[in-house]
């Protein structure tokens, strides 16, 4: 059987996969069901090694567990469903509508999971014996957490490669890197008194009020320096002693996303500048949680932006990969403004390029869906890579 004629034989058992994975909720934390069936799938096309570590995460290999390696990563979980009534296919269905795969998860990012476990599949004959290894790692808590679970499972010494492609919606765009990011908090702090006599104390709202405009002041400045990242007002709290007293605690979250050339000190500044004459101070955001093992992670929202040559010869890989797979048609280039689990291996000094189907802009939203041609593309692109490898 030819190379064309076996991809074309898994396409559709690939495209039935990845509708069963959108039927199976997987929010952040509660992966164990879909772990559970994507380490199945991956030992009936016959991975030669395949295990769940002890985060959750789900690690296929296919070849001999030696260099040269590529990892291949896709997150498992997915953001929750609070506005199913707005849904005008089921959330968790999986339905094919028009030649669309919807659901939650079709774009980010259960359509690329599937077409890169297939996609290790279609590869498989071609590592036996030629010494070569290919991971195919699907992860967990990424959409709370960039990065830590890929940088577990790189740490940790599962897995060795020498390169790796993160397969986040991208529009079947390669990506040559992404924004970076610092979340933070602001507080204020007031002194509480009862709603009757108000002149007693003083409103933590209040003072946090100028602190808001400030923020809204220096997001249009960023705006308008091209070269520059953005800076969102993301959550807003309030602490008082019943509805009846003043406020003596307000808060703030704060997304800034860092363009190239961007630094922590730069957002430091900004920060400083934020709070300057006001009672009020910040911190850094650090977000806790369990995964469905019950690892803890502790994850400190702090990436500066990344990007990877166009000479750099993983470039020139995905580059010939890519020309292969579809009639020698060259692909086009882009940059995430999002963060993603790249920042793990960014971090390791591995390099790292992005490519998966689905828009990005569709990720998150009630009419989420995928172009089922995307995920078969994306699938024989991935499939074309590991042969290069």
């Amino acid at each position: 059987m030819n190379d064309h004629m076996r991809l074309a034989e898994l396409e559709e058992p690939m495209i039935l996969f990845a509708q069963e994975l959108i039927r199976i909720r997987s929010y952040s934390g509660c992966e164990q069901e879909i772990a559970v069936f994507v380490k199945r799938q991956m030992e009936r096309l016959g991975y030669d090694d395949v295990k769940i570590d002890e985060m959750g995460n789900v690690i296929g290999r296919i070849g001999e567990d030696r260099d040269p390696a590529i990892l291949l990563d896709s997150h498992m979980d997915t953001v929750e469903v609070k506005d199913g009534a707005c849904w005008t296919k089921p959330p968790f269905g999986g339905e094919i509508h028009d030649g669309r795969l919807y659901g939650r998860g079709a774009v980010d990012m259960t359509s690329a999971l599937a077409a890169c476990v297939f996609a290790g599949a279609a590869a498989r004959e071609r590592f036996i014996d030629s010494g070569k290894t290919a991971y195919v790692t699907c992860s967990v808590c990424e959409e709370c957490c960039d990065g830590e679970a890929l940088r577990y499972i790189l740490q940790q010494g599962a897995v060795h490669p020498s390169s790796v492609l993160i397969c986040e919606p991208s529009g079947n765009q390669i990506m040559l890197g992404h924004k970076g990011k610092m979340q933070t908090f602001i507080i204020s702090h007031g002194v509480s008194a009862h709603g009757a006599t108000p002149q007693y104390g003083k409103n933590a709202v209040y003072e946090m009020a100028g602190i808001i405009e400030r923020v809204a002041e220096l997001n249009a400045l960023l705006q308008a320096d091209g070269d520059k990242g953005s800076v969102t007002l993301s959550n807003i709290f309030c602490t008082s002693a019943s509805p009846n007293a003043v406020p003596d605690s307000c808060s703030i979250r704060l997304d800034r996303r860092l363009a190239w050339g961007e630094t922590e000190q730069n957002v430091i500044e900004e920060m400083e500048a934020l709070v300057r004459g006001k009672q009020a101070s910040w911190v850094y955001d650090e977000i806790k949680m369990k995964s469905w093992t019950g690892c803890e992670l502790c994850y400190k929202p702090l990436h500066l932006a990344w990007q990877i040559a166009n000479d750099h010869p993983f470039t020139q890989t995905c580059l010939s990969a890519y020309r292969n797979a579809f009639s020698n048609v060259n692909p086009s280039y882009g940059y995430w403004d999002f963060s993603t689990n790249a920042v793990a291996p960014i971090s390791l000094g591995i390099p790292t390029i992005g490519f998966g189907p689905g828009e990005p802009a569709a990720a998150h939203t009630s009419e989420e869906s995928c172009s089922v041609s995307d995920i078969i593309d994306a699938f024989r692109f991935y499939t074309a890579l590991l042969a290069l490898i």
